[in-house]
C-alpha cells in the first residue's frame, strides 16, 4: 500500500555541525535549503515541520507579492556588484554561506524587514565578529538597494538602514607590528628562501598589501625615476584592479632598494618587462609564487625565530609604525600608505619602540624641571 505523504514536498534534517534544523527541497531540478532554527526554538522534528508549514515557504511565490530573495541576488550580482576579483568573492561567500540559506529560495525580498533580520544577525554573534556580521547587512543593504533601482519594488527609505550590528568597526584582535629587531630575526629565518625573503623586505620596506607585492611586473619599476608604479592586484593567482584609486599613485624608492631589485633582476630566469618580478619557476612565470605558499613559509620563519606567527599584513602596519618611530608627519605618512582617508592611516601600527618611556620622559623634563631631566639621564 502506498503511503501517504504526511508533509509538503522536501525534508527537514538536523545539522549537527551548525546545531540547525534545516529544510531541503527541489525547485526546477536544482536542490535548495533553508535553515529554520534550533533545538531550543524547535526542540522535536515534528516542530520544524511544523515552522515550515505555518510559513508556507514550500510554495511558490504569488509573482505580485514581490521579488524573491534569489532572484533579486542573480539580478545584483549580474549587474551592481563590485567587478573586482576579491570583493566579488567576499560578496558571493556571505550569499553563498549566510544569506540564501535562510532568506533565499522562493523567500520573498519582502520577509527582510528590520526585526527578523536584527534578531537573526544578533543570533550569529556566537560565530561570527560583528565586523563579519556588518558585511552581511552591507550585502543586504545592497539587496534592498538593487530591487528599488531595478523598480521591482517602490522606492523608500532601506528597511536594513533601520538595522544595527554594534561594534562593527571594532577589531576583535589588535593588528601586530613588527619591532625592527624582531623583523631582522624573522629574515634570518628566511635566507634559504630568497624570493619570499625579498617578498618581505618589500612589503615592509614600502608597506605594500601582499596583493600588490605579488602583481608586480618588472615594467612597473623605474630605476631611472627610482619609482615603483603599483597598478594590478592579485588574489587567489587572479590579477584585478588596486584596491582603490589612490593606491595607484607612484611610489618612491630608495636607492638601497633598487640596488636589491636589480640583483635579483640579474639573477632572475624572468626579467622581461612583462615578467613577474616574484615569478613561480613552477609556473614558468606565467604567474608569481601564490599567497599560501608565501603565507606558509612565512609562518615556518616567525616560529623558528621565536617571535610568534603573524599574518602578511603584520609587515604593512610594522611599515606605518617604523614611519611614526622616525617622527614621519601624518601627512606624509598617509601618501606613502596610499591611503585615501586619513582615518585608515591612523588604525594602522602600533608603539613598537620604547617611544612611549621616552615620550614621557621628554614631558616629565617639562613638568618636573631641569634637574629632573639631568638626574634621570644619570640613572
Amino acid at each position: 500500500m502506498k503511503r501517504t505523504a504526511r508533509h509538503a514536498p522536501g525534508s527537514v534534517v538536523f545539522d549537527h555541525r551548525r546545531g540547525q534544523w534545516q529544510y531541503f527541497w527541489y525547485d526546477s531540478g536544482h536542490r535548495r535549503s533553508r535553515v529554520i532554527g534550533d533545538r531550543r526554538k524547535y526542540p522535536t522534528k515534528a516542530a520544524a515541520w511544523q515552522a515550515i508549514e505555518a510559513d508556507h515557504f514550500h510554495k511558490a511565490a504569488n509573482p505580485e507579492a514581490g521579488p524573491t530573495v534569489r532572484n533579486v541576488v542573480k539580478g545584483y550580482l549580474r549587474e551592481r556588484a563590485s567587478k573586482r576579483h576579491s570583493t566579488r568573492l567576499g560578496v558571493r561567500s556571505r550569499l553563498r554561506n549566510w544569506v540564501l540559506p535562510r532568506w533565499g529560495g522562493r523567500g520573498l525580498l519582502s520577509a527582510l524587514q528590520p526585526r527578523p533580520v536584527q534578531l537573526w544577525l544578533d543570533s550569529l554573534g556566537e560565530v561570527l565578529s560583528p565586523k563579519s556580521r556588518g558585511h552581511i547587512h552591507d550585502v543586504l543593504r545592497q539587496l534592498w538597494n538593487f530591487a528599488m533601482y531595478a523598480g521591482w519594488v517602490p522606492v523608500t527609505p532601506n528597511p536594513m538602514s533601520l538595522v544595527v550590528v554594534k561594534g562593527r568597526s571594532k577589531r576583535k584582535r589588535k593588528p601586530r607590528s613588527l619591532t625592527v629587531e624582531q623583523f631582522r630575526a624573522f629574515l634570518e629565518q628566511l635566507a634559504d628562501t630568497p624570493i619570499i625573503r625579498l617578498i618581505a623586505i618589500v612589503c615592509a620596506s614600502l608597506g605594500l598589501r601582499i596583493s600588490e607585492a605579488l602583481a608586480l611586473r618588472w615594467r612597473n619599476l623605474d630605476v631611472l625615476q627610482k619609482q615603483l608604479m603599483v597598478e594590478r592586484g592579485i588574489v587567489r593567482q587572479v590579477e584585478d584592479e588596486v584596491k582603490t584609486e589612490s593606491s595607484e599613485r607612484p611610489m618612491p624608492v630608495d636607492a638601497a632598494l633598487i640596488e636589491v631589485f636589480t640583483a635579483w633582476k640579474r639573477q632572475s630566469e624572468f626579467s622581461a618587462p612583462d615578467n613577474f618580478i616574484f615569478a613561480s619557476p613552477f609556473q614558468l612565470g606565467r604567474l608569481p609564487v601564490s599567497y599560501p605558499g608565501v603565507w606558509r613559509i612565512f609562518q615556518q620563519a616567525a616560529d623558528r625565530a621565536g617571535i610568534g606567527r603573524f599574518g602578511t599584513h603584520t609587515l604593512r602596519h610594522s611599515y606605518r609604525s617604523w614611519l611614526d618611530a622616525i617622527g614621519t608627519p601624518i601627512a606624509v605618512q598617509q601618501k606613502l600608505m596610499r591611503h585615501t582617508d586619513i582615518r585608515t592611516t591612523l588604525s594602522y601600527g602600533d608603539v613598537v619602540t620604547l617611544q612611549e618611556s621616552e615620550a614621557l620622559a621628554q614631558i616629565s623634563a617639562l613638568t618636573l624641571g631641569k634637574q629632573h631631566a639631568i638626574a634621570r639621564r644619570s640613572n
